[in-house]
């Protein structure tokens, strides 16, 4: 199982969240990769660009040295675009960075790592899992 960060849980590990670390940890040990979606690792960098948090970067930098940076294709934009019209359709849109994250990892067959579990609910074929429980 290939297992994508949301934002928040990539927050978790910069905090040095014991639980989120330690889950993160043995999924690797266990042999079950994570990666970063682009807009997840976009998220993040703004965030500590904007607060010239330079140590955080750092560690940030280290984290993606770690993980594989998973760059969008064209597919996953398809996904998304599927999507979008779905959750248009229910009445229940989504913000574009959650939907690319999350078409990111329908279109992969990742399980996407998120405490926003409200979030994704009622999205086709997302697997979820949150390790901050």
């Amino acid at each position: 199982m290939i297992y994508a960060l949301d934002t928040n849980i990539i927050s978790y590990l910069l905090r040095g969240d014991t639980g989120v670390t330690q889950r993160w940890r043995r999924e690797r040990t266990q042999g079950n990769p994570s990666v970063i979606p682009t807009i997840a690792y976009y998220e993040v960098k703004r965030g500590l660009v904007a607060a010239n948090a330079k140590s955080k970067l750092e560690a940030f930098e280290r984290l993606c040295g770690a993980l594989n940076v998973d760059y969008l294709t064209i597919e996953d934009v398809d996904v998304a675009s599927r999507i979008y019209a779905e959750r248009k359709t229910l009445g229940r849109p989504i913000e574009d960075a959650d939907l690319l994250i999350a078409a990111q990892s329908v279109s992969r067959g990742y399980k996407l790592v998120t405490n926003n579990l409200k979030h994704f609910e009622l999205i086709n074929g997302l697997k979820l899992v949150n390790w901050a429980e």
